[in-house]
């Protein structure tokens, strides 16, 4: 063990939780009940044959990517060291931006067993799971919201696992630990609340009663009648949406516009270039900042040279639009798009046709667009439903918040079944997936 337990947070340290800080859980107990972060030099090992061991990282660096990964039980891409260790490298996670890193860890003696991607945030701009609201009425009632926790991927509202315990017998007792930890480094860091967003279904067990449940919905889209190509797709569809896209697509083709879709190992460093120019183009144009850097997107096509992908179009071997994604063995996910002109169709067809397309090809069953969009639903993308969960440190707070969640959530369940009346498939099953 190091020196001082400190966690970093906007403009001050606090005692309990920096890096390489130790605590010690006895497996079997309540890891929330067990003993607090030690500070100073160790009055005892780190670790014995009856301990497991928490540490936080302020840096995923810090932490051997192997052994992260072996963690993470599928190939989702996002929360691969790879990609995380990118965002900080090349300066997407920065204080400036609101975020810090404080990644936490689970050992048995020397092996990692346990991680979880974890941020101090000093906003809550790039996460896509709204708390503007609670964080409105916190600071109206004399409290500071700001700094929390958030355990997800940054700038990314796609699902996948957030408590990383890889697939052995313990895994599920390692994501409860993880889980307390998380909401037991909160209360003795002081802050509001931690969250955690995204996360997978069969992760909801690890969450105890003093966890807010929240969902909501995602377009997404996927291959479930064994569809070969495009036009199998189309045929599924009503003969109302089924003539729509065909024009939309035909647009594209009349503006005499040429789309490709390629893998970011394919791309030189001047079509990186271009693809990042489209995306800062267009969050500048809507008045948001581009938090994702040149040296990132390069990144990308370095790390992932087959599971990153973009979709160019051009008119006379121009680029004029481009749409930036990534993939798994058996997903597809939307990222960013931008656009130097205004062509009719063209961002449906390079963000959502394309990228059919391209799953039909390669046999990927879904494809995930990205957060919020109503107008995906008549594009062939139903409502699925996205997971979250939040810890909020003040009980009468928390109580509030939950009354207000379950309002919220017969709401949701009526705007899923209201959603799938507008389905556009001539016949599919009429549920919310």
């Amino acid at each position: 063990m190091g020196g001082a337990c400190t966690l970093i947070l906007f403009g001050s340290r606090r005692q309990h939780g920096g890096t390489n800080c130790t605590r010690t859980v006895t497996p079997g107990t309540d890891p929330g009940r067990s003993a607090g972060l030690e500070g100073g030099a160790a009055s005892r090992p780190a670790y014995n044959a009856n301990m497991l061991a928490l540490r936080t990282h302020e840096s995923i660096d810090d932490i051997d990517a192997g052994a992260w990964n072996a963690l993470t039980a599928d190939d989702n891409p996002f929360v691969s060291h790879a990609f995380l260790a990118g965002l900080e490298r090349t300066g997407c996670i920065r204080a400036a931006f609101g975020w810090r890193a404080q990644h936490l860890t689970l050992h048995d003696g020397e092996a990692l067993v346990g991680a979880a991607p974890l941020y101090v945030k000093g906003n809550s701009h790039g996460e896509y799971v709204f708390d503007w609201a609670w964080a409105d009425a916190w600071e109206r009632a004399g409290g500071d919201y700001y700094p929390k926790f958030l355990c997800a991927v940054p700038y990314s509202p796609v699902t996948g696992p957030r408590l990383l315990t890889g697939k052995g017998p313990d895994a599920g007792r390692h994501r409860a630990t993880l889980a307390a930890a998380l909401r037991e480094l909160t209360d003795q860091a002081g802050l509001s609340s931690v969250h955690v967003d995204f996360l997978r279904e069969d992760e909801a067990g690890a969450f105890d009663d003093t966890w807010l449940a929240r969902s909501d919905w995602q377009f997404q889209w996927r291959n479930t009648d064994g569809w070969r190509g495009f036009q199998d797709f189309l045929d599924a569809l009503t003969h109302k949406r089924r003539n729509a896209i065909r024009r939309e697509r035909t647009q594209v083709v009349e503006a005499d516009v040429e789309c490709e879709f390629r893998s970011g190992g394919s791309l030189d460093d001047a079509e990186w270039r271009r693809m990042h120019h489209l995306y800062t183009h267009t969050f500048d144009e809507k008045g948001n900042t581009p938090t994702l850097t040149l040296d990132f997107f390069r990144h990308l096509g370095a790390a992932f040279p087959a599971r990153s992908h973009v979709a160019f179009a051009r008119r006379e071997n121009e680029v004029i639009a481009g749409a930036l994604f990534l993939s798994s063995d058996d997903t597809l996910y939307g990222r960013y798009w931008g656009a130097r002109e205004q062509v009719p169709g063209l961002h449906f067809e390079l963000c959502y046709y394309q990228g059919i397309e391209h799953c039909l090809r390669h046999g990927l069953q879904r494809f995930e667009p990205g957060a919020q969009g109503l107008h995906k639903l008549a594009r062939g993308f139903l409502p699925t439903r996205t997971h979250s969960r939040h810890y909020i440190a003040d009980a009468g707070f928390r109580a509030a918040i939950r009354t207000s969640l379950q309002r919220e959530a017969a709401l949701l369940d009526a705007r899923g079944v209201e959603l799938l009346a507008h389905s556009p498939f001539a016949q599919r099953d009429a549920s919310p997936q």
